[in-house]
């Protein structure tokens, strides 16, 4: 399209200074070119186009019937600019020539150089030599020769194509890659270039041929075509290539159709569909296959064997409502909990903290400066293979509210209002034995494999209820008010009251499966519970700042906080779903309710006491320090009185002197942080808990550590320590070339195999490395202006919640050349099979 509207300019500038000098003008003409040029612009029936030409001399040949600016010309139209040393036109076969250091420039920037331009004047035939034309998103073509024909292609003779810059000090030195083909055609109606006979080279060494392929013009962004392919080797797959088509039905929705043919299962069809409308967007994606060669996968309920079709149905939405209110989902459905790892497909809906899981939710969100609303509802899709469906929830909905408000006027400060609505359902109840306590498997196969262990014993001392088969729903409201106060001392006093409410209506599920053994634990006959939680308190801040010179502000604060509340009433009594994942530390040293949930809260009579010490430097770093304590003062300490799943217990505040929580934060400059945080022992400062963390640079070197160590929970179900050494770093070799690697160290698995042997004896004794590394990443990138290229090596357990020796072991390589395309190939490295994955050995 540039070079349509760069051969329109030459031709109309050259015929209009012909147009406006007569023939009865003198042989040479010099001044007051321009003045009789605009004035016959202005004629022109489009008044807004201006024309000015700026040249050393014009030349009339009247026996020739031409007409030449000559010397330095610049011609300005339609913010176009074209220049040369010469340009002419010839009168009696109507064609166009600028000649020497021709140059035009487009009104979006792009520019087109050449020796000499030829065109006709009614601009849709020419030809160009020793052409370069460089676009404004630095793309390049170059040609011996270039023809334009039919105003609609230009076809660049023996021509050129790269994406990438020259090189500064050598000019003539090869691009990293370029395209030679014998033509290049740009055909402006469609977008599109094709290469005919075509070779890509590298560093000016062929390395492939295609006797014909075809790319979107660089400024399309969105184009009907073939996308680049990708690759796939695994075991279980075979040798597997899929060949993309991306169908641009519109500007705002598109279809994207993916066949890939994998020679040991068949053909795999994916199809995504995306649309943008005017508050938001949506997508469907699908993907299924019927497969070949079923042996290659374990049967049930170690996999998928079973099936001949296999697949998944995923949709994303997100659309705003307002500037405050947005609703969207995000769902998916599978045949089976193995079919997105075993055939590698990308999804949306996966989360893998620990265990992995398939998340769908639908929700809508409010926000606002004093306010949040948040109502979704939850569908877990369990991918491991110990986790049994029917012991996942199902979440229909849960609502969250916030509002803040000014408080009354004769109280001041301000009152907030929470409430929770939580109702579920899930088919069987969830039991785990804690250790010594003997377990048993649900189901036990006739070749011996069991699976889903439950406990041996119903008892709440030796028994962990994880989840109550039936529906659960809990309602909750709570209103506080708070106001600080400072006094002349600048001592900050904060006192606060509050009360919350809580509902509950249960139908426990006490028939098939092990729901009847919940009458261990609670009433199942109860349906409708309440309790009320009410509590006043006050906290105590003193801020004692001073400043040095040279160092920066120094802040030293005691911190004191005092809650008085009536006993927790109901504890082991009621179901506890979203307040089991007790962690004590220094981020709610100071909280009213240290549970993470709804389903239960703190009671008695506690104070929080602790000391901070901020430093913030005159060169911009920052440091703080904060250690404290907890104490139960009067009433039952709800931490040392579990619920049906323990939590509470082993968490450092279930005696009346809660275990030490410090924090200490160091950020030096903006290239360096170190954060660490702990919690040791009340009685002898043993470690119970210690999480580190630092990031530096240093100069090419980008690297993180992090260490984690937590002691061992027995009352929880972990009974041995757990620790982790996670590394990561960078290296920046040059300024395109990049190597990166991470390190995942188990700590503590020969603890986990040593427990499992005593917990199993009739298994036998995997003995680990103390030093056992989980996982490993290894990595070199080259990125530059046109070129992206990544090999990636990486390494970990299948399973990291199983223990299995087995390893996925994956190499990925991507090359990416930009405006031309992207090729990628994945390889697994067979390590064994293993029933984390569904995979056989066959």
């Amino acid at each position: 399209m540039g070079m349509r509207s760069s051969y329109g300019t030459v031709a109309g500038l050259a015929i209009a200074a012909a147009l406006c000098v007569g023939a009865s003008g003198p042989a040479i003409a010099q001044g007051t070119l321009n003045d009789r040029l605009t004035a016959t612009a202005q004629q022109s029936s489009n008044q807004d186009e201006r024309l000015v030409v700026e040249a050393r001399e014009i030349v009339y040949n009247n026996d020739k019937n031409t007409v030449s600016a000559v010397g330095d010309v610049h011609l300005y139209y339609q913010g176009r600019v074209l220049e040369a040393d010469r340009v002419t036109y010839d009168r009696n076969t109507r064609r166009v020539h600028a000649e020497g250091n021709a140059r035009l420039t487009e009104t979006d920037g792009t520019v087109a150089t050449g020796e000499r331009f030829e065109l006709t004047d009614d601009f849709r035939d020419g030809f160009i030599d020793s052409l370069r034309v460089e676009t404004t998103d630095k793309t390049r073509f170059s040609a011996p020769r270039a023809e334009r024909t039919s105003g609609e292609s230009t076809v660049f003779e023996k021509g050129t194509y790269t994406a990438c810059e020259a090189c500064k000090k050598d000019p003539t030195r090869p691009p990293l890659w370029q395209v030679k083909a014998a033509k290049i055609i740009h055909n402006n109606s469609e977008q599109m270039i094709y290469y005919e006979d075509a070779t890509i080279e590298f560093w000016g060494v062929p390395l492939l041929y295609m006797p014909y392929f075809s790319t979107p013009d660089p400024t399309v962004k969105r184009k009907t075509g073939f996308l680049a392919p990708r690759f796939v080797t695994s075991t279980s797959l075979g040798y597997g290539a899929s060949l993309p088509f991306f169908w641009n039905l519109a500007p705002n929705y598109d279809l994207t159709i993916t066949p890939t043919i994998l020679s040991r299962q068949g053909l795999l069809g994916q199809v995504e569909w995306r649309h943008r409308l005017m508050n938001g967007s949506y997508n469907i994606r699908a993907a299924g296959i019927f497969q070949q060669d079923k042996d290659a996968f374990l049967q049930p309920p170690f996999g998928a064997g079973d099936k001949t079709f296999r697949g998944s149905v995923e949709s994303t939405g997100r659309f705003d409502i307002n500037q405050q209110w947005k609703w969207g989902w995000d769902v998916a459905v599978l045949s089976d909990k193995w079919f997105l790892q075993n055939y590698k497909i990308k999804s949306e809906s996966l989360t893998s903290t620990y265990f992995k899981e398939s998340t769908s939710t639908v929700y809508l969100t409010g926000r606002s400066d004093t306010g949040f609303f948040d109502l979704r509802g939850y569908y877990f899709r369990a991918l491991t293979y110990e986790d049994w469906q029917k012991q996942q929830p199902v979440v229909h909905p849960v609502f969250d509210y916030n509002k803040r408000l000014p408080g009354p006027s004769f109280l001041g400060g301000e009152v907030a209002i929470d409430a929770n609505v939580t109702s579920l359902t899930r088919d069987a109840a969830q039991y785990a034995s804690v250790p010594n306590a003997l377990s048993t498997p649900l189901f036990t196969y006739t070749n011996g494999q069991s699976i889903y262990y439950t406990c041996s014993t119903f008892t709440p001392a030796d028994c962990l209820v994880r989840g109550v088969g039936g529906t659960t729903t809990r309602a909750s409201v709570g209103l506080s008010w708070r106001r600080s106060f400072i006094d002349p001392l600048g001592q900050v006093w904060t006192p606060f009251a509050g009360v919350r409410v809580d509902a509950y209506a249960l139908d426990i599920n006490t028939t098939r499966y092990q729901n009847g053994e919940i009458s261990n634990f609670l009433n199942p006959n109860e349906n409708f519970l309440a309790r009320a939680m009410p509590a006043v308190g006050i906290e105590y801040r003193y801020p004692l700042i001073a400043a040095t010179n040279g160092l920066g502000t120094h802040t030293i604060e005691p911190i004191g906080q005092i809650v008085v509340r009536p006993n927790e009433t109901r504890i082991g009594q009621l179901p506890n779903e979203d307040a089991q994942s007790l962690v004590f530390d220094d981020t709610n040293l100071f909280e009213w309710n240290k549970f993470s949930g709804y389903d239960r809260v703190e009671g008695g009579v506690r104070a929080n006491v602790g000391i901070k010490y901020a430093l913030t430097m005159d060169n911009g770093g920052y440091a703080d320090v904060l250690f404290g304590q907890s104490y139960q003062l009067a009433g039952t300490n709800s931490y040392a009185a579990g619920d049906i799943a323990h939590v509470g217990l082993n968490s450092g505040l279930d005696t009346s002197r809660s275990d030490y929580v410090g924090r200490v934060h160091l950020a030096p400059s903006s290239k360096l942080s170190f954060t660490g945080r702990g919690r040791f022992d009340e009685e002898n400062f043993g470690l119970r808990r210690l999480e580190l963390q630092a990031n530096a640079v240093l100069g090419p070197v980008t690297t993180s550590v992090m260490y984690a160590r937590y002691a061992a929970q027995p009352e929880l179900g972990y009974p041995t320590r757990r620790e982790g050494l996670l590394t990561s770093a960078n290296l920046k070799l040059s300024e395109n070339w990049s190597l990166n690697g991470s390190i995942l160290l188990d700590l503590d698995r020969y603890l986990q195999d040593r427990q499992r042997y005593i917990e199993n004896p009739s298994q036998p004794y995997a003995k680990s490395n103390p030093w056992t590394v989980a996982g490993v990443s290894l990595g070199a990138v080259y990125q530059d202006e046109c070129t992206l290229f990544g090999i990636t090596y990486s390494s970990s357990y299948k399973d990291a919640a199983t223990g299995t020796k087995n390893r996925d072991q994956t190499v990925m390589f991507r090359l990416e050349l930009r405006t031309i395309g992207e090729v990628s190939y994945q390889y697994q490295i067979d390590s064994g099979s293993s029933v984390t994955d569904g995979v056989s050995s066959n």
